[in-house]
């Protein structure tokens, strides 16, 4: 089995990440939500270690970017913690948790390991730096099929212990990451019915 790579990505990687937007989220997608040459920029200036791309054979296959904040809970919004996929003015050199903004997989690449490879390297950095933990707002783009029956909370519970499948939270419990945490208006997210769950892996070092 050939390995993915994990390594930073800098501005020379630009086109790289634009492809892997384009064919993680197609249209209808707004194309001007993918990532920007000044989002980019940013990210590298900000936190260079949080900026991770996947290769395969040196073929672009996945990317992550996160930053570093002082978590505790409160009530916020995607936009806010990745101040709208900057990170400028939200990311905390002192802060104690990596929170990851962005995660995608080329379709074609999907079900070989890169987001499982992303989130070794995140889990990774959270102990090179010893930071307390990684945490991330995840969508449950399977909720809406189930919203008429089951609050948030009760699709969550029967997630987690298996009853029911979703498509990105289920994905994160394998990863090892635990809800710990619901956040309404969270995103624009029909699917999600603007939900967001905070989910967590904590440093086993500390």
């Amino acid at each position: 089995m050939d390995k993915i790579n994990v390594r930073t990505y800098s501005i020379d990687d630009f086109d790289k990440l634009l492809t892997i937007q384009k064919e993680a989220f197609p249209p209808p997608f707004p194309k001007e939500l993918w990532w920007n040459k000044e989002q980019i920029q940013a990210h590298i200036k900000t936190f260079p270690q949080g900026a991770m791309l996947a290769e395969l054979n040196n073929e672009p296959v996945g990317s992550a970017t996160s930053l570093i904040v002082s978590f505790d809970g409160s009530p916020h919004t995607w936009e806010k913690i990745a101040d709208n996929g900057y990170i400028r003015n939200s990311h905390e050199p002192t802060g104690d948790t990596l929170y990851g903004i962005d995660l995608c997989v080329r379709p074609f690449f999907r079900g070989q390991g890169v987001a499982q490879a992303l989130y070794a390297a995140r889990k990774k950095l959270v102990v090179d730096l010893g930071l307390k933990r990684y945490v991330a707002g995840c969508r449950i783009p399977n909720y809406y099929e189930y919203a008429k029956d089951l609050t948030v909370d009760n699709y969550v519970d029967k997630v987690r212990n298996g009853e029911l499948k979703d498509l990105v939270l289920t994905f994160m419990l394998r990863q090892g990451l635990e809800p710990i945490q619901i956040m309404p208006n969270y995103l624009d997210d029909e699917e999600s019915l603007d939900y967001g769950v905070i989910v967590e892996w904590k440093n086993p070092n500390l």
